[in-house]
């Protein structure tokens, strides 16, 4: 299961860099919910899993949540009120302003932002990884 690996390696590494943090991207459409390819928001219904997998990571002390969205800020507003009243908190948008470039470093980060984990449709993500997640985590 390559999510699991990313995630173990995520968790394994971020302490050898001196980070207190994880940082996970994660995308909304057809990622957290199932796409309704509408410009009118309307509460949208979760993949199995995404929710409660969502509510984990949001009460770990070792994870930064990033919304990793093309939606429209009015959207983006909705969507956090949705996400807020389930008990889900994502810490930034779009970005990760805890890593940037130091040009000590190896890494370049002024247009291509930080993360350890990435979940996202275009990236692989499958919605049924939700549920290997959220048993990975409970362990």
């Amino acid at each position: 299961m390559m999510i699991l690996k990313t995630i173990e390696k995520a968790f394994s590494s971020y302490k050898a860099k001196g980070w207190e943090y994880t940082f996970w991207a994660i995308d909304i459409h057809d990622t957290i919910f199932k796409s309704t390819y509408s410009a009118e928001f309307k509460t949208e219904e979760y993949y199995p899993f995404a929710k409660e997998t969502l509510q984990l990571l949001t009460q770990r002390d070792d994870v930064k949540l990033i919304l990793f969205t093309c939606s429209h800020s009015n959207e983006i507003k909705s969507y956090l009120t949705q996400f807020e009243s389930d008990g889900i908190h994502f810490d930034y948008i779009n970005g990760n302003p805890e890593v940037v470039t130091d040009m000590s470093g190896y890494g370049n980060y002024d247009k291509k932002f930080y993360i350890n984990v990435g979940l996202d449709d275009k990236f692989g993500f499958e919605p049924s990884d939700w549920k290997i997640i959220f048993d990975f985590l409970k362990k």
